[in-house]
């Protein structure tokens, strides 16, 4: 090792890695496109000096899950799809998190969806699926990190039919020592010094940013700020920081949701540069995503070589919340005889759409037809598959618009493009020419182990 090299790892001491979950290279430039148009400029994460494209299939595909994405991330191996900090045969994995604490590192996951989701739980748990959030929750507490904020595990925390089962999570973080907070004021409150675990959004997820006006959830930037303030202390700190939502906008191609929990990572991101800018000699940042959702491209058929992505600051909600509006419109006037007419005003503020064509008239008010049809049959949505199949009428008004923009999708899943990795601070000469997901993990580790030397 270069004595130069000495010197960089030596002060090493904050690392923050930054995942968007199903944000892939599209994802990246349709955000900057949007903000750029709309007065906020490039993307702090596009801007990073050391660059690289990144390959991202798991052990039995070439397309990943987020599970086997977030093990090859954290830990540095392949994995099978579905499995987490465990090899295919069942060897135990060490993550870059659980290498940091060792190294007397303080850590905090941060995340806008399930705490207990694949890719948070791919740098604490060990486990052979993904959907045993019980037992991912155990290791949760078993881990012994300083920080977790989210939303919670999928209302699994006193599943009694749990061969593992040992009691309610929640009580078992509270008894290791934990302060566990539900509420917004109660995450504010928390002071640095121990250890603590923030639930927001429920048990699944937290809200869409688009949806989000900061009221009774924190924003991602919000969640990231407070963890540097408890996390901060000699001996420094690692962070993993993920943008969950990106990847369900990615699966509901809704562009416009997908763009602005772009965005909210990217305001992450600006802070941690804040922070870098006050240690710039110790403070590494990396962002990355953990494959790419939807098939999204910067272009659509009929819209030529016109690009308007600034259509989609018309779009004021999510598709997902918009399909519940609609449903809830229809409930209300059960005893009438709807038609589009009726809903044009709702077009109009929620989406900017007016002065529709023959043919978009035409596509939404078949689909308004069909919903009002399938809610006064009382028709149950049970799954995404099943809002998208009952509930058509969102999704049209968002294809309209996206075809308008000029953003097309070519799957609601996932696809084996790769991602791009981005990074600046000390270390981030690790990231040079095409990488595997794999290398993100295993240079990590091998910087955090060369620290402490």
């Amino acid at each position: 090792m270069s004595t130069s090299s000495i010197i960089i790892l030596a002060v090493l001491k904050y690392i923050f890695l930054f995942i968007g979950d199903g944000m892939s290279t599209p994802q990246r430039m349709v955000a900057e496109e949007y903000s750029v148009k709309t007065g906020g400029g490039r993307l702090a994460m596009n801007l990073l000096p050391y660059q690289v494209n990144t390959r991202t299939r798991s052990a039995n595909s070439i397309v990943t899950d987020s599970a086997a994405a977030a093990t090859a991330i954290a830990c540095g191996e392949k994995t099978n799809n579905g499995m987490l900090g465990q090899t295919p045969d069942g060897r135990r994995l060490e993550s870059v998190a659980e290498v940091a604490k060792k190294a007397g590192m303080k850590v905090g996951i941060m995340t806008t969806v399930a705490i207990a989701h694949a890719t948070p739980a791919g740098f604490y748990a060990h486990r052979r699926s993904r959907g045993q959030y019980y037992q991912i929750g155990l290791d949760l507490v078993a881990s012994g990190f300083d920080h977790f904020a989210g939303a919670g595990l999928f209302g699994c925390q006193d599943d009694r039919d749990d061969p593992e089962f040992c009691g309610n999570i929640f009580e078992l973080a509270h008894d290791a020592g934990y302060a566990v907070t539900r509420t917004k004021k109660e995450w504010q409150a928390l002071k640095p010094g121990g250890r603590s675990w923030s639930v927001f959004g429920g048990n699944s997820a937290m809200r869409f940013d688009i949806d989000n006006d900061g009221g009774g959830e924190a924003k991602l930037h919000e969640m990231l700020e407070k963890g540097i303030e408890l996390l901060d202390n000699p001996k420094g700190f690692f962070i993993m920081c993920e943008g969950g939502k990106i990847d369900y906008a990615g699966h509901a191609n809704d562009a416009a949701a997908n763009l602005r929990d772009v965005l909210a990572l990217d305001r992450a991101v600006k802070s941690a540069l804040k922070f870098q800018d006050r240690h710039p000699d110790e403070t590494l940042i990396i962002t990355t995503g953990d494959h790419e959702t939807g098939g999204m491209s910067m272009g659509f058929a009929g819209a030529g070589y016109s690009f308007k992505v600034e259509k989609f600051s018309k779009q004021k909600v999510s598709v997902e919340e918009f399909s519940s509006e609609i449903k809830r419109f229809i409930s209300k006037r059960a005893g009438e005889k709807l038609s589009l007419d009726d809903v044009k005003p709702l077009l109009k503020e929620r989406f900017g759409l007016e002065d529709l064509s023959k043919s978009e008239t035409e596509k939404l008010g078949e689909a308004f037809a069909k919903d009002v049809h399938n809610v006064k049959s009382r028709l149950k949505d049970t799954t995404a598959h099943d809002v998208r199949r009952l509930y058509v009428f969102a999704q049209t008004v968002k294809n309209v618009l996206a075809a308008r923009a000029g953003v097309g999708w070519s799957t609601h899943s996932h696809t084996a493009l790769p991602t791009l990795t981005t990074a600046k601070g000390p270390g981030a000469e690790i990231l040079v020419g095409m990488t595997d997901n794999t290398d993100i993990g295993i240079r990590l580790k091998k910087l955090i182990a060369e620290r402490v030397r």
